[in-house]
């Protein structure tokens, strides 16, 4: 397919075809965004929520450390709120402070996503429209004398040529943004899992993991039998 040929298709649908073009250069560029930064943010929170998870116990000190390391990732802001609250709040008021982080925190995470959304559903309607237009430079051919059938034929198709484009960019950003809600999901499932474990780590209790409490279990019985 020559670039002429694809200019005949452009005009033959009086430009809607380069409408598409320009609605799948702004999908491509929405897909790369969101695919880099919503996959950055799962891998880094999942070591992220690991390291929190060796914490038996969390000082202001330590929250602070963390924010830090945390650098630009969501969970930063929950270990802010965390540190500057350390000592003063804690229980269900705690609670309610970290989910207001969240929160804030979601709209950032499905941000021009509805980019994505208004494209899968304008790109079929606009190839559709092209595909009309098409069909009357088609069909009007047979209102000139001597027509040939086959430029008709040969007209039909081209004008096809629209709401197939359409329908591809449809089916593509359909497939990116049902994956990117699928991340979003993990990160706030993530979010949740921080806000939890700083809740259980800053209550003023232990933190006794199964391996601790074995521990434990042998040095009482080591401490009963020696007795």
């Amino acid at each position: 397919m020559n670039p002429q040929y694809l200019i005949h298709l452009a005009n033959y649908s009086d430009g809607v075809l380069y409408v598409l073009g320009t609605l799948l250069l702004l999908e491509l560029a929405v897909i790369v965004d969101r695919f880099w930064y919503l996959r950055r943010t799962i891998l880094r929170g999942l070591v992220f929520v690991q390291e929190l998870g060796s914490h038996g116990r969390l000082d202001r000190e330590t929250l602070s450390t963390m924010t830090i390391s945390a650098g630009d990732l969501p969970e930063a802001a929950l270990l802010r709120m965390a540190a500057s609250h350390h000592g003063q709040v804690k229980g269900e008021a705690l609670a309610s402070r970290l989910e207001e982080s969240v929160l804030v925190l979601a709209p950032q995470l499905d941000r021009r996503l509805w980019l994505l959304d208004t494209i899968i559903t304008l790109a079929p309607l606009l190839g559709l429209f092209g595909t009309i237009i098409g069909m009357f430079h088609a069909f009007s051919v047979l209102a000139a004398p001597g027509h040939a059938p086959a430029a008709v034929t040969g007209g039909v198709a081209d004008a096809l040529v629209a709401t197939a484009t359409g329908l591809f960019i449809a089916m593509l950003g359909l497939i990116a943004f049902n994956a990117f809600n699928n991340q979003v999901r993990q990160i706030l499932l993530q979010l949740d899992s921080v806000k939890t474990m700083l809740l259980n780590r800053m209550d003023g209790q232990p933190m006794i993991t199964p391996d601790n409490s074995g521990k434990q279990r042998s040095e009482v019985l080591s401490v009963a039998r020696a007795s």
